[in-house]
């Protein structure tokens, strides 16, 4: 399956190319979009009868990024105050205190990290893991996904026989596909086949 993958700016724009490539018989089922503006994205839909995307689960690496950060916070925050506590003569008594605010700090650090990061990959998805997995390299999948939280209105139309991408890119171009380097800095064609 060859994917073609496109920003435009205006979600005008989005919604007469997937019009247009609906109307040159492309399966409804085949083509999605995605952008951050959920109004516009209803709209879009609601127009088109095209689903928008939903980004692929970020799943446990959401998690573990969330814990390891979650950690290196309870660290951050805990372990001045221990060595406070260790300088100041006064306070030695209490260093032994400062190393279980140092354990609580890093178990609640994880566990609210953890928490947060599987809430926040499971509200719009992982749109770079997404794309990757339709073939896009890394580096523009990045870009891609920069260009739609920068606003731009992602559009995607997938080509079960390979047979069509390059319709569907003219289509893209078109309605004003933009290049990727215009989205978000140094690129391709905004417009790509993968």
């Amino acid at each position: 399956m060859e994917s073609v993958v496109a920003l435009f700016r205006e979600p005008q724009q989005a919604q007469g190319a997937l019009q247009t490539l609906l109307q040159r018989g492309f399966d409804r089922d085949h083509l999605g979009f995605a952008l951050t503006d959920v109004i516009a994205q209803e709209d879009i839909a609601q127009q088109t009868g095209v689903s928008p995307e939903a980004g692929q689960p970020a799943g446990t690496a959401a998690v573990l990024k969330g814990a390891w950060l979650g950690i290196l916070g309870g660290l951050v925050l805990t372990v001045p105050i221990w060595l406070l506590l260790l300088i100041i003569p006064v306070t030695r008594i209490y260093a032994d205190g400062g190393v279980l605010g140092i354990l609580f700090g890093v178990i609640g650090g994880g566990a609210l990290g953890g928490l947060f990061g599987a809430l926040a990959g499971s509200d719009h998805g992982d749109f770079v893991n997404l794309l990757r997995r339709m073939g896009v390299p890394a580096p523009q999948a990045e870009k891609f996904y920069g260009g739609m939280k920068d606003g731009h209105v992602m559009v995607i139309a997938r080509d079960p026989s390979g047979m069509r991408a390059d319709e569907a890119v003219s289509v893209m171009r078109k309605h004003g596909a933009v290049k990727l380097e215009d989205a978000v800095g140094a690129g391709q064609l905004q417009s790509e086949r993968h």
